[in-house]
């Protein structure tokens, strides 16, 4: 059994999800204007952390959950599992931008980090989560079993926060 940091919530608060997808639009940005591949490192290993443990290994997620948006008072509970194959999504373009970066293709690292700009500033702006658009499609077609999520069955008609 897993200890409990190493555990990714469900269900998650919607705002801090957003909240944290803002703070990663803006490490995104500076990443793709300073073009370096510790940038590109520490952007992957974000989205490392939050799939291990939602916000719990994160320092993004903690700034979120602990700081941001108690402030806030926002509260949506929302279906864990969607996020955490969103953040996958996320782990997997930002480590090909850094394996782009580490073999000296900068504008390859670059425009695919610009994939991870654009996903995130529809999290964080709009409440669209491309991660969990995918995920219900996925779960529709049988591809991702109902039993992952049962709570995840009409993700797609719900609206945006």
């Amino acid at each position: 059994m897993l200890p409990s940091s190493l555990k990714f919530p469900n269900p998650v608060n919607e705002y801090a999800a957003r909240t944290t997808a803002g703070l990663v639009v803006i490490l995104a940005v500076v990443t793709i204007a300073v073009n370096h591949p510790a940038l590109y490192a520490i952007l992957a290993a974000g989205f490392l952390l939050r799939v291990i443990s939602g916000p719990t290994l994160s320092p993004f997620g903690q700034l979120s959950v602990r700081v941001i948006v108690p402030r806030l008072g926002l509260t949506k509970m929302v279906p864990g599992p969607p996020k955490r194959f969103a953040q996958a999504i996320g782990l997997t373009i930002t480590g090909v931008a850094l394996v782009l970066s580490l073999l000296g293709y900068g504008l390859a690292a670059q425009i695919t980090a610009g994939l991870v700009v654009v996903a995130a500033l529809l999290e964080s702006v709009f409440g669209i989560c491309l991660g969990c658009i995918i995920f219900g499609f996925l779960q529709r077609r049988g591809v991702i079993p109902q039993s992952v999520c049962e709570a995840c069955n009409n993700i797609s008609l719900r609206q945006p926060a």
